[in-house]
Protein backbone atom coordinates (compact mmCIF):
# COMPACT_ATOMS: atom_id res chain seq x y z
CA UNK A 1 0.00 0.00 0.00
CA UNK A 2 1.46 3.37 -1.04
CA UNK A 3 0.92 6.47 1.03
CA UNK A 4 1.68 10.14 0.72
CA UNK A 5 5.33 10.88 1.33
CA UNK A 6 5.91 13.73 3.79
CA UNK A 7 8.93 15.37 5.37
CA UNK A 8 8.01 13.86 8.75
CA UNK A 9 6.54 10.38 8.81
CA UNK A 10 3.23 9.72 10.64
CA UNK A 11 5.06 7.26 12.91
CA UNK A 12 7.43 9.99 14.05
CA UNK A 13 4.54 12.39 14.68
CA UNK A 14 2.78 9.77 16.75
CA UNK A 15 5.61 9.79 19.28
CA UNK A 16 5.49 12.50 22.00
CA UNK A 17 9.04 13.63 21.27
CA UNK A 18 8.44 13.83 17.53
CA UNK A 19 5.17 15.72 17.97
CA UNK A 20 6.80 18.21 20.37
CA UNK A 21 9.71 18.77 17.97
CA UNK A 22 7.35 19.24 15.03
CA UNK A 23 5.23 21.86 16.80
CA UNK A 24 8.34 23.64 18.09
CA UNK A 25 9.76 23.97 14.59
CA UNK A 26 6.38 24.95 13.16
CA UNK A 27 5.86 27.63 15.82
CA UNK A 28 9.39 28.98 15.31
CA UNK A 29 8.87 29.30 11.54
CA UNK A 30 5.51 31.05 11.96
CA UNK A 31 6.96 33.49 14.50
CA UNK A 32 9.94 34.16 12.24
CA UNK A 33 7.74 35.05 9.28
CA UNK A 34 5.41 37.13 11.48
CA UNK A 35 8.41 39.02 12.83
CA UNK A 36 9.78 39.62 9.34
CA UNK A 37 6.47 41.16 8.20
CA UNK A 38 5.40 42.98 11.35
CA UNK A 39 8.70 44.38 12.58
CA UNK A 40 8.95 47.08 9.84
CA UNK A 41 5.42 48.18 10.77
CA UNK A 42 6.35 48.31 14.45
CA UNK A 43 9.52 50.24 13.62
CA UNK A 44 7.58 52.81 11.63
CA UNK A 45 4.83 53.26 14.25
CA UNK A 46 7.25 53.60 17.16
CA UNK A 47 9.68 55.71 15.14
CA UNK A 48 7.11 58.47 14.98
CA UNK A 49 6.92 58.42 18.79
CA UNK A 50 10.64 59.05 19.29
CA UNK A 51 12.50 62.33 19.42
CA UNK A 52 14.44 63.37 16.28
CA UNK A 53 17.74 62.67 18.05
CA UNK A 54 16.62 59.22 19.13
CA UNK A 55 15.51 58.28 15.62
CA UNK A 56 18.95 59.13 14.21
CA UNK A 57 20.83 57.46 17.06
CA UNK A 58 23.28 54.62 16.37
CA UNK A 59 22.70 51.92 17.50
CA UNK A 60 18.94 52.44 17.31
CA UNK A 61 16.60 51.88 20.23
CA UNK A 62 13.91 49.23 19.88
CA UNK A 63 11.57 50.91 22.36
CA UNK A 64 11.16 54.70 22.57
CA UNK A 65 12.70 56.19 25.69
CA UNK A 66 9.80 58.63 25.95
CA UNK A 67 6.53 57.90 24.18
CA UNK A 68 5.44 61.00 22.26
CA UNK A 69 2.27 61.48 20.21
CA UNK A 70 3.27 64.95 19.07
CA UNK A 71 4.67 63.58 15.81
CA UNK A 72 1.24 62.41 14.72
CA UNK A 73 -0.51 65.65 15.62
CA UNK A 74 2.22 67.70 13.93
CA UNK A 75 1.97 65.58 10.80
CA UNK A 76 -1.80 65.98 10.73
CA UNK A 77 -1.54 69.76 10.88
CA UNK A 78 1.76 70.70 9.23
CA UNK A 79 1.45 68.41 6.21
CA UNK A 80 -2.25 69.14 5.64
CA UNK A 81 -3.09 65.44 5.76
CA UNK A 82 -6.91 65.82 5.91
CA UNK A 83 -6.97 67.67 2.60
CA UNK A 84 -4.61 65.28 0.82
CA UNK A 85 -6.33 62.22 2.24
CA UNK A 86 -9.62 63.58 0.92
CA UNK A 87 -8.02 64.16 -2.51
CA UNK A 88 -6.78 60.57 -2.51
CA UNK A 89 -10.19 59.26 -1.45
CA UNK A 90 -11.94 61.13 -4.26
CA UNK A 91 -9.44 59.92 -6.86
CA UNK A 92 -9.50 56.32 -5.64
CA UNK A 93 -13.30 56.17 -5.34
CA UNK A 94 -13.82 57.61 -8.81
CA UNK A 95 -11.28 55.26 -10.38
CA UNK A 96 -12.91 52.33 -8.59
CA UNK A 97 -16.40 53.25 -9.79
CA UNK A 98 -15.33 53.84 -13.40
CA UNK A 99 -13.26 50.67 -13.47
CA UNK A 100 -15.94 48.50 -11.90
CA UNK A 101 -18.63 49.69 -14.33
CA UNK A 102 -16.66 49.63 -17.58
CA UNK A 103 -14.48 46.57 -16.88
CA UNK A 104 -17.52 44.59 -15.78
CA UNK A 105 -19.46 45.61 -18.89
CA UNK A 106 -16.55 44.81 -21.19
CA UNK A 107 -15.86 41.47 -19.50
CA UNK A 108 -19.55 40.49 -19.67
CA UNK A 109 -19.71 41.41 -23.34
CA UNK A 110 -16.59 39.39 -24.20
CA UNK A 111 -17.73 36.43 -22.11
CA UNK A 112 -21.48 36.16 -22.77
CA UNK A 113 -22.39 38.35 -25.74
CA UNK A 114 -19.49 37.01 -27.83
CA UNK A 115 -19.08 39.92 -30.28
CA UNK A 116 -17.40 39.59 -33.65
CA UNK A 117 -13.61 39.38 -33.37
CA UNK A 118 -14.02 39.03 -29.61
CA UNK A 119 -10.94 36.83 -29.27
CA UNK A 120 -8.88 39.28 -31.30
CA UNK A 121 -10.05 42.16 -29.12
CA UNK A 122 -9.28 40.21 -25.96
CA UNK A 123 -5.85 39.30 -27.29
CA UNK A 124 -5.12 42.94 -28.04
CA UNK A 125 -6.20 43.94 -24.54
CA UNK A 126 -4.03 41.26 -22.92
CA UNK A 127 -1.10 42.28 -25.13
CA UNK A 128 -1.02 45.61 -23.30
CA UNK A 129 0.07 43.71 -20.18
CA UNK A 130 3.39 43.07 -21.95
CA UNK A 131 4.06 46.80 -22.37
CA UNK A 132 6.02 48.35 -19.46
CA UNK A 133 4.02 50.90 -17.50
CA UNK A 134 6.77 53.50 -17.90
CA UNK A 135 6.47 53.29 -21.69
CA UNK A 136 2.83 54.39 -21.50
CA UNK A 137 3.39 57.43 -19.29
CA UNK A 138 4.22 59.88 -22.10
CA UNK A 139 1.34 58.85 -24.43
CA UNK A 140 -1.07 58.96 -21.50
CA UNK A 141 0.14 62.41 -20.48
CA UNK A 142 -0.17 63.79 -24.02
CA UNK A 143 -3.68 62.36 -24.26
CA UNK A 144 -4.77 63.79 -20.91
CA UNK A 145 -3.15 67.18 -21.62
CA UNK A 146 -5.13 67.52 -24.87
CA UNK A 147 -8.05 65.10 -24.98
CA UNK A 148 -8.71 64.05 -28.60
CA UNK A 149 -11.81 65.34 -30.38
CA UNK A 150 -12.91 67.64 -27.55
CA UNK A 151 -9.43 69.19 -27.07
CA UNK A 152 -9.84 69.62 -23.34
CA UNK A 153 -7.11 69.35 -20.74
CA UNK A 154 -7.68 66.99 -17.81
CA UNK A 155 -4.62 68.12 -15.90
CA UNK A 156 -5.36 69.03 -12.28
CA UNK A 157 -8.68 67.23 -12.72
CA UNK A 158 -9.69 63.92 -11.06
CA UNK A 159 -10.79 62.69 -14.49
CA UNK A 160 -7.10 62.54 -15.35
CA UNK A 161 -6.87 59.72 -12.80
CA UNK A 162 -10.27 58.13 -13.34
CA UNK A 163 -10.25 57.63 -17.12
CA UNK A 164 -6.79 56.02 -17.50
CA UNK A 165 -7.62 53.69 -14.60
CA UNK A 166 -10.47 52.20 -16.66
CA UNK A 167 -7.97 50.59 -19.05
CA UNK A 168 -6.99 47.82 -16.66
CA UNK A 169 -6.44 44.66 -18.70
CA UNK A 170 -5.71 42.45 -15.70
CA UNK A 171 -8.96 43.20 -13.87
CA UNK A 172 -10.93 42.88 -17.11
CA UNK A 173 -9.43 39.44 -17.77
CA UNK A 174 -10.03 38.40 -14.17
CA UNK A 175 -13.71 39.30 -14.51
CA UNK A 176 -14.04 37.60 -17.88
CA UNK A 177 -12.54 34.35 -16.60
CA UNK A 178 -15.00 34.37 -13.72
CA UNK A 179 -17.95 35.06 -16.02
CA UNK A 180 -16.82 32.20 -18.29
CA UNK A 181 -17.10 29.73 -15.40
CA UNK A 182 -20.57 30.73 -14.23
CA UNK A 183 -23.04 27.82 -14.50
CA UNK A 184 -24.79 27.97 -17.86
CA UNK A 185 -28.00 26.37 -16.62
CA UNK A 186 -28.65 29.32 -14.29
CA UNK A 187 -28.20 31.83 -17.11
CA UNK A 188 -30.30 29.76 -19.50
CA UNK A 189 -33.07 29.54 -16.90
CA UNK A 190 -33.06 33.33 -16.64
CA UNK A 191 -33.35 33.61 -20.43
CA UNK A 192 -36.28 31.17 -20.46
CA UNK A 193 -38.01 33.34 -17.85
CA UNK A 194 -37.73 36.25 -20.30
CA UNK A 195 -34.82 38.16 -18.81
CA UNK A 196 -32.76 40.22 -21.24
CA UNK A 197 -29.00 40.49 -21.32
CA UNK A 198 -28.87 43.53 -19.04
CA UNK A 199 -31.38 42.01 -16.60
CA UNK A 200 -29.30 38.82 -16.44
CA UNK A 201 -26.18 40.86 -15.77
CA UNK A 202 -27.83 42.89 -13.01
CA UNK A 203 -29.98 40.24 -11.32
CA UNK A 204 -28.00 37.03 -11.87
CA UNK A 205 -24.36 37.60 -12.84
CA UNK A 206 -23.46 40.42 -10.46
CA UNK A 207 -24.90 38.80 -7.30
CA UNK A 208 -22.95 35.62 -8.12
CA UNK A 209 -19.80 37.63 -8.78
CA UNK A 210 -19.42 39.31 -5.41
CA UNK A 211 -16.13 37.54 -4.56
CA UNK A 212 -14.36 38.57 -7.75
CA UNK A 213 -15.90 42.06 -7.64
CA UNK A 214 -14.47 42.45 -4.14
CA UNK A 215 -11.01 41.44 -5.33
CA UNK A 216 -11.17 43.78 -8.33
CA UNK A 217 -12.34 46.61 -6.07
CA UNK A 218 -9.40 46.13 -3.73
CA UNK A 219 -6.95 45.99 -6.63
CA UNK A 220 -8.42 49.18 -8.09
CA UNK A 221 -8.34 51.12 -4.81
CA UNK A 222 -4.83 50.02 -3.83
CA UNK A 223 -3.44 50.80 -7.30
CA UNK A 224 -4.65 54.42 -7.14
CA UNK A 225 -3.82 54.88 -3.47
CA UNK A 226 -0.17 53.86 -3.82
CA UNK A 227 0.49 55.35 -7.27
CA UNK A 228 3.04 58.16 -7.32
CA UNK A 229 4.40 58.90 -10.81
CA UNK A 230 1.11 59.43 -12.63
CA UNK A 231 -0.54 61.70 -10.01
CA UNK A 232 2.71 63.68 -9.85
CA UNK A 233 2.44 64.39 -13.58
CA UNK A 234 -1.30 65.10 -13.57
CA UNK A 235 -1.52 67.37 -10.52
CA UNK A 236 0.80 70.36 -10.52
CA UNK A 237 -1.54 72.12 -8.10
CA UNK A 238 -0.33 71.21 -4.61
CA UNK A 239 -3.80 71.55 -3.09
CA UNK A 240 -5.15 68.80 -5.37
CA UNK A 241 -2.35 66.28 -4.95
CA UNK A 242 -2.98 62.89 -3.33
CA UNK A 243 -1.23 61.75 -0.18
CA UNK A 244 1.45 59.75 -2.03
CA UNK A 245 2.68 62.85 -3.86
CA UNK A 246 2.13 65.28 -0.99
CA UNK A 247 4.35 63.28 1.37
CA UNK A 248 7.27 63.78 -1.01
CA UNK A 249 6.49 67.37 -1.98
CA UNK A 250 6.01 68.53 1.62
CA UNK A 251 8.84 66.48 3.17
CA UNK A 252 11.36 69.31 2.86
CA UNK A 253 12.10 71.13 6.11
CA UNK A 254 9.99 68.56 8.00
CA UNK A 255 11.38 66.61 10.93
CA UNK A 256 11.95 62.92 10.28
CA UNK A 257 9.59 61.86 13.07
CA UNK A 258 6.80 63.99 11.59
CA UNK A 259 7.37 62.46 8.15
CA UNK A 260 7.30 58.94 9.59
CA UNK A 261 4.06 59.75 11.41
CA UNK A 262 2.55 61.02 8.16
CA UNK A 263 3.49 57.74 6.46
CA UNK A 264 1.81 55.78 9.24
CA UNK A 265 -1.39 57.81 8.91
CA UNK A 266 -1.33 57.44 5.12
CA UNK A 267 -1.07 53.66 5.39
CA UNK A 268 -3.94 53.23 7.87
CA UNK A 269 -6.79 53.32 5.27
CA UNK A 270 -5.26 50.53 3.16
CA UNK A 271 -4.57 48.37 6.21
CA UNK A 272 -8.14 48.90 7.39
CA UNK A 273 -9.42 48.08 3.90
CA UNK A 274 -7.56 44.77 3.94
CA UNK A 275 -8.77 43.85 7.42
CA UNK A 276 -12.39 44.57 6.48
CA UNK A 277 -12.35 42.82 3.10
CA UNK A 278 -9.88 40.00 3.73
CA UNK A 279 -12.74 37.50 3.53
CA UNK A 280 -13.47 38.68 -0.02
CA UNK A 281 -9.79 38.42 -0.94
CA UNK A 282 -9.64 34.82 0.19
CA UNK A 283 -12.92 34.05 -1.58
CA UNK A 284 -11.67 35.72 -4.75
CA UNK A 285 -8.60 33.50 -4.85
CA UNK A 286 -10.89 30.52 -5.36
CA UNK A 287 -13.26 32.50 -7.56
CA UNK A 288 -13.25 29.85 -10.26
CA UNK A 289 -15.00 27.28 -8.09
CA UNK A 290 -18.61 28.43 -8.41
CA UNK A 291 -21.58 26.40 -7.36
CA UNK A 292 -24.15 25.31 -9.87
Amino acid sequence: MSGTRTLVSPATLARPRGKALYWAVFTAVVLLFALAFLFPVYWMVTGAMKSPDEVARTPPTLVPEHWRLGGYTDAWDLMQLPQHLWNTLVQAAGAWAFQLVFCTAAAYALSRLRPAFGKVILGGILATLMVPTQALVVPKYLTVADLPLVHTSLLNDPLGIWLPAVANAFNLYLLKRFFDQLPKDVLEAAEIDGAGKLRILWSVVLPMSRPVLGVVSIFALVAVWQDFLWPLMVFSDTDKQPISVALVQLSQNIQLTVLIAAMVIASIPMVALFLVFQRHIIAGISAGSTKG
